[in-house]
């Protein structure tokens, strides 16, 4: 890992850390419509005739890192881009790479989920009319009115968690004694393998104590979910440290596939034996689950994924966009599929992978050299993979 004390060499495990994560949603959203627990309001697809468990493992599986790990890693960014570039160009940078996406995305792509969701919704209904009773909803014009944030509330949460920790990094730029010792405390823990993972399980711990529950269901209301906030304000604050800390990083690598692989026996007794287990010992089994996934997986990035990868740096520009499109087709496609006496795993697969050629086929021809590519990720890119192994920074 190669830093410098100024400014800090693009850290090509980290970019490539948080586009998975990224990417990690198209997985969860494909497989969801074929699993067997019914998540309400949450998910209302379901295809009945072809459910597996093993889709709801998968599910959960990754929704117990996923999102943790990628506020940790933006809020790494995000104090990087607040001390290297500075308060101002760190802000206009967030508004424009976070919050102009989610203002445009959401009041365009809204039509298109409600479509996609309700006519599917109708097709495992059995409704033989299912194209026309969707189509008949938009001739009320209500209806292109944004109701909630569906797939971009990590977006919304991003831009309100970020200007909270701005504030709050701005209030101690004034109070450098305390500044100071809140660094050394952060150093010390992160210097520490094993102590930093129960430490940060506490914190954890603590935090759902407090919101006297056990899972933080994801809202994507545009009413502030307080439990929501606190929860990955957590994680992007300790990131924001990490940065301070980023000598560390190389530390990651220690005990990384342990870590892993307790984290994973962890995941399987709580997932297979929760309704057994009492409501403290499943936020400590989370907590300390969670902790070891976001040390774990960072670590074995860290290990094999720090050197440039003209692959990797292709997936890290495309993500952005593949993943902000992508809830249409993992909603539509289910219908076209739906009278197929497939195993439930084959679908998922087969949704999966056309949702992601669809994605990354309209990224490359349609995004990746136009205004949109520049509007997302504040410049354009060329499509050679030539040039795409030249680009080291």
């Amino acid at each position: 890992m190669k830093v410098q004390p100024n400014k800090t060499r693009r850290i090509h495990s980290l970019d490539s850390l948080r586009a998975i994560m990224m990417l990690l949603g198209l997985v969860i959203h494909s497989a969801i419509t074929y699993g067997v627990v019914d998540y309400g309001n949450a998910w209302s697809l379901k295809d009945n005739i072809s459910t597996s468990l093993s889709n709801d493992f998968i599910v959960n599986f990754i929704h117990a890192f996923r999102m943790q790990t990628f506020f940790l890693v933006a809020g790494f960014f995000g104090a990087m881009l607040f001390y290297e570039r500075k308060p101002k160009k760190m802000i206009k940078n967030r508004i424009a790479r976070i919050l102009l996406p989610f203002v445009v995305f959401v009041i365009l792509l809204w039509p298109t989920i409600i479509f996609s969701f309700s006519y599917t919704n109708a097709i495992f209904d059995g409704n033989e009319n299912a194209f026309a009773d969707t189509l008949s909803m938009f001739s009320n014009p209500s209806i292109f009115i944004p109701k909630a944030t569906f797939h971009l509330w990590f977006l919304y949460y991003l831009s309100i968690i970020t200007l909270a920790s701005v504030l709050i990094a701005l209030i101690f730029l004034r109070l450098p004694k305390i500044s100071n010792h809140i660094k050394k405390l952060f150093k010390w823990i992160f210097s520490k393998p094993l102590l930093r993972i129960l430490i940060f399980a506490c914190v954890t711990a603590l935090s759902y104590f407090i919101m006297q529950t056990t899972s933080v269901e994801t809202s994507t209301s545009f009413i502030l979910d307080l439990n929501t906030f606190l929860y990955y304000f957590i994680f992007y604050i300790i990131g924001w440290a990490l940065y301070k800390s980023k000598e560390y990083l190389d530390t990651f690598m220690k005990y990384d596939w342990l870590s892993t692989i307790m984290a994973i026996i962890l995941f399987c007794i709580y997932f297979f034996l929760n309704n057994s287990l009492s409501y403290e010992l499943v936020i400590v089994l989370k907590s300390l689950m969670v902790w070891l996934f976001v040390f774990g997986i960072s670590g074995i990035f860290i290990r094999y994924g720090s050197k440039h990868s003209s692959i990797m740096r292709y997936v890290s520009d495309s993500s952005y966009w593949v993943y902000l499109i992508h809830l249409t087709f993992t909603a539509i496609l289910p219908s076209l599929i739906a009278d197929w006496a497939f195993p439930a795993t084959l679908k998922f697969l087969i949704v999966l992978i056309t949702t992601s050629t669809i994605c990354f086929v309209s990224y490359h021809y349609l995004v990746r050299g136009t205004f949109i590519g520049k509007f997302l990720n504040g410049r354009t890119y060329s499509k050679k993979i030539s040039d795409i192994k030249q680009m080291e920074k």
